[in-house]
């Protein structure tokens, strides 16, 4: 199966090449790296009606704009696939967009990092029936076995996607919150060695358990070269959001994107305000800056 492949970043690039492995022939798209067309509108020549251009770029502007872009090259039959991390929300109305020019949407979640290229993604389509139908061949290359469903209507994928983040801030947060109480413990623990055999017959073994135990086992117990600070991009928010609009309680995942909100703080004013508080009702003494930075960290 022929497709257009519209950004190869880090994702972008590994499933392309994937798909170039099992035999579909892959056009491509990237005004930063080496491809097979300098121009969406050329990527489109390239490929025969019906058209399936895969747009892997960043959400927001970058993905609206090819969007947009393609909405004016793409004729009545042609698909565009969305596998970045938009807002189901965006994808829906661009679901809309696309019909009134005849155009099919599909939105697909996609989850397997830099490794989807050596063990595939796992892929979460939302859309119509027949466009995904059409493109199953191609699911079906990406992702391992099992790997692949179509969730829903459109919006679907993105938003399956977005809980799946959010899901996983809470474990990479249960994760952090132990190892760190184990390095400040009064044992000497050989953090790495404990990652290691907890990826054996442990009740919380996981993919991300063994991530963790190369970080270790790379980096170091103590993790010395890497900052105490953690971005998110956009989909824990998102999902949050969400459970605030349904009503659902999400307290182990909103903690975690807090926790990651922390992270970025130089001087974390509300245990200013704790400290300030405790001091004026029960007199208990409060540490000046330079005498909390040399303070060892308490036990």
């Amino acid at each position: 199966m022929k497709i257009g492949m519209v950004g190869l970043g880090r994702m972008g690039s590994g499933m392309t090449k994937r798909l170039e492995q099992a035999g579909h022939e892959i056009a491509t798209f990237d005004p930063n790296v080496e491809s097979t067309a300098n121009t969406l509108r050329a990527l489109a020549k390239q490929l025969e009606p019906p058209r399936h251009v895969w747009m892997m770029v960043p959400a927001g502007k970058v993905t609206e704009d090819t969007f947009q872009k393609l909405l004016g090259i793409l004729e009545p039959g042609d698909t565009i696939v969305d596998g970045g991390n938009a807002n189901f929300r965006d994808s829906q109305r661009r679901y809309k967009e696309a019909r009134k020019q005849k155009i099919s949407f599909v939105d697909v979640g996609v989850s397997g990092g830099i490794w989807g290229l050596e063990v595939g993604f796992c892929l979460m389509a939302g859309g119509d029936k027949a466009p995904v139908k059409r493109l199953t061949p191609i699911f079906e290359s990406l992702a391992p076995e099992y790997g692949f469903a179509h969730v829903g209507a459109c919006g679907a994928g993105h938003f399956t996607k977005m809980v799946h983040n959010g899901i996983e801030y809470g474990l990479m947060q249960s994760y952090a919150e132990g190892f760190e109480l184990m390095h400040h413990s009064e044992f000497d623990l050989d953090l790495s060695e404990v990652a290691g055999i907890w990826r054996y017959g442990s009740v919380v073994r996981s993919w991300l358990l063994e991530l963790l135990c190369a970080a270790l086992e790379k980096h170091g117990d103590q993790l010395d070269d890497i900052a105490p600070y953690v971005e998110d991009s956009g989909e824990g928010r998102w999902t949050i959001n969400e459970a605030i609009n349904e009503n659902v309680p999400l307290p182990a995942i909103t903690s975690a994107l807090y926790a990651r909100f922390a992270s970025r703080r130089d001087i974390d004013f509300s245990a200013k305000v704790q400290a300030a508080l405790r001091n004026q009702f029960g007199g208990h003494a409060v540490k000046a800056v330079e005498e909390a930075k040399a303070s060892p960290h308490p036990r």
